[in-house]
């Protein structure tokens, strides 16, 4: 009886075996794992920066040796094969492993760093963050934190498995750039530049951090324990406070306007990065529903809120108990936002309303004018605590729920249940002010064409901020939405080349009542219009 041929179909999941490379490639990474494990559980090695380099080194080689072996085998192309047939891509067991190990990781990093060996009163550190000493005394000259061991790992992950999106997205320049983009700016400004400048200044508190975060997604900027180290940081560090203002309102709202938000979220943002590279493998789990989308919305706004009230509030309190720090009087201050609030929203309202929803309007003026006149009562009774809420408990409230508990437990444990953007999409704060300036003042958008597209919904499935693209491409509408971070990948899984990225004019960007399919619409006079 003659064998069956075998079957060669690229979209079979019979034949979808580990290759000799891929499982030697998987070996040497675990066995860099290993070496983690058995020091987070406290075991002694003879010399530990050996071990350590190691450690980190067959890490990066296992994934090199496994990426390779499994896209240059390959034709150029994306190749999603069997995300739907393996446990690890589709919510299975070992992907529920992952989401647990992960979730307890963050959750010991943030509230119990002991448990990692994080040395308390003066003791030595042990486990694992005692292991990364010897690359944090090299670095900045002192043993490391929970965050050092943080910061290692994170930029550990977005440098191999950047290697590993950049092969599987060879045939794409845009996305060999900016994953290029993303590893430069986790290793340069997130990781090496903040702990080369600790060692140098030595006698200075400490005031870099990672360099390209910006208010509100470094939701402390304002802190007082911060804002004294900046200004208690010589030129460097008052250097680093007008960078940091100008980022916020001169650098960013001009890059947005140009480029839309994909220049933060996409190209710099660690956040990002660790979503793009680490999360890559998840993007086809973000929920697509309009249900899911009117969550979002309510979600990430509430937050931009919530990080907006804090601010002024931490604010406040830091000019009443430093005056002699600042250069503005806490009455200055306060005259200055409620100025800022009320020409900012009469602005929208009169420019812009046509292009944002109804109910997007009333909830902003009335939340603008409930924030404007608590101020206003607040400061006249001469209350210490803006809002009458005390901004210390404030700030600790936004640090647990947002800055850990969302952020990192949620944001990052939950890659494998939830998708790689939980957080860009319901918690980030920096998105959603980026996003609000990408619909309303901003020239990027992603073109579509209808007539070209053949409905796969490969565009809706692989985008990782849950926007139904195929439904904008069906009908042949420029999609322009805040939570679009301009990753491109619908655009580089499209086998018609519907989608495109484009920077133009504002005119005719947000075309939602054009309808290009169908017989109700006279496509030359319509392009004549143009």
């Amino acid at each position: 009886m003659s064998k069956s041929a075998p079957n060669i179909s690229i979209v079979a999941h019979q034949n979808n075996g580990l290759t000799l490379f891929q499982k030697l490639g998987l070996a040497i990474g675990f066995i860099g794992l290993f070496i983690l494990i058995l020091a987070f559980f406290n075991v002694s090695f003879p010399n530990k920066t050996l071990w350590f380099s190691i450690s980190i080194i067959s890490i990066l080689l296992g994934i090199i040796i496994y990426a390779r072996s499994t896209y240059l085998n390959r034709p150029e192309g994306i190749s999603n094969n069997g995300l739907f047939h393996k446990s690890f891509t589709n919510k299975g067991v070992s992907a529920w492993i992952i989401g647990i190990l992960l979730t307890s990781f963050y959750v010991a990093l943030y509230w119990f760093p002991k448990y990692l060996g994080l040395g308390e009163n003066g003791e030595a550190n042990t486990g694992i963050v005692g292991f990364f000493d010897p690359l944090s005394l090299l670095l900045n000259g002192k043993i490391a934190s929970q965050w050092f061991v943080y910061g290692t790992l994170y930029t550990v992950a977005i440098l191999g498995l950047g290697y590993k999106f950049i092969l599987k997205y060879r045939h794409n320049k845009y996305q060999l750039v900016r994953t290029i983009s993303v590893m430069f700016f986790q290793l340069g400004f997130a990781f090496l530049i903040p702990e080369i400048l600790e060692k140098l200044n030595p006698g200075k508190e400490y005031f870099a951090k990672d360099l390209k975060n910006m208010w509100p997604l470094n939701y402390y900027f304002f802190n007082d324990w911060h804002l004294k180290g900046l200004l208690n940081g010589g030129n460097l560090g008052l250097f680093m406070l007008v960078f940091g203002i100008a980022m916020i309102f001169i650098i960013s709202p001009i890059l947005t306007y140009f480029y839309g938000k994909r220049w933060y979220c996409s190209w710099v943002c660690g956040c990002g990065g660790l979503a793009e590279t680490a999360g890559d493998s998840f993007r086809h789990l973000s929920n697509s529903t309009k249900k899911a989308w009117k969550i979002e919305r309510w979600m990430i706004h509430s937050v931009l809120v919530f990080s907006f009230v804090m601010t002024i509030a931490v604010i406040f309190t830091f000019l009443s108990n430093n005056p002699e720090l600042s250069i503005i009087t806490k009455s200055q201050f306060i005259y200055g936002i409620v100025i800022f609030l009320v020409v900012f929203t009469g602005a929208l309202y009169i420019f812009k309303r046509k292009d944002m929803d109804t109910d997007a309007i009333y909830t902003m003026l009335t939340l603008v004018a409930i924030i404007i006149i608590s101020i206003l009562i607040n400061y006249f009774s001469n209350n210490q605590n803006i809002l009458f809420i005390d901004s210390y408990k404030l700030r600790e409230w936004y640090g647990f729920a947002i800055g850990s508990a969302f952020s990192g437990v949620v944001g990052v444990g939950f890659y494998p249940l939830l998708g790689n953007r939980v957080w860009c999409r319901f918690g980030c704060p920096m998105a959603a002010i980026l996003g609000l300036q990408q619909r309303l003042f901003s020239k990027f958008r992603i073109t579509t064409n209808g007539g070209q597209c053949i409905s796969c919904g490969n565009c809706t499935t692989h985008c990782e901020m849950g926007i139904d693209v195929r439904s904008y491409a069906q009908k042949g509408e420029n999609i322009v939405r805040s939570s679009c971070v301009g990753c491109g990948i619908c655009s580089a899984v499209c086998p018609r080349g519907v989608l495109k990225l484009e920077n133009g004019n504002e005119e005719g960007r947000i075309n939602a009542n054009e309808i290009l399919l169908g017989n109700d619409v006279n496509l030359m006079d319509l392009l004549n219009k143009k």
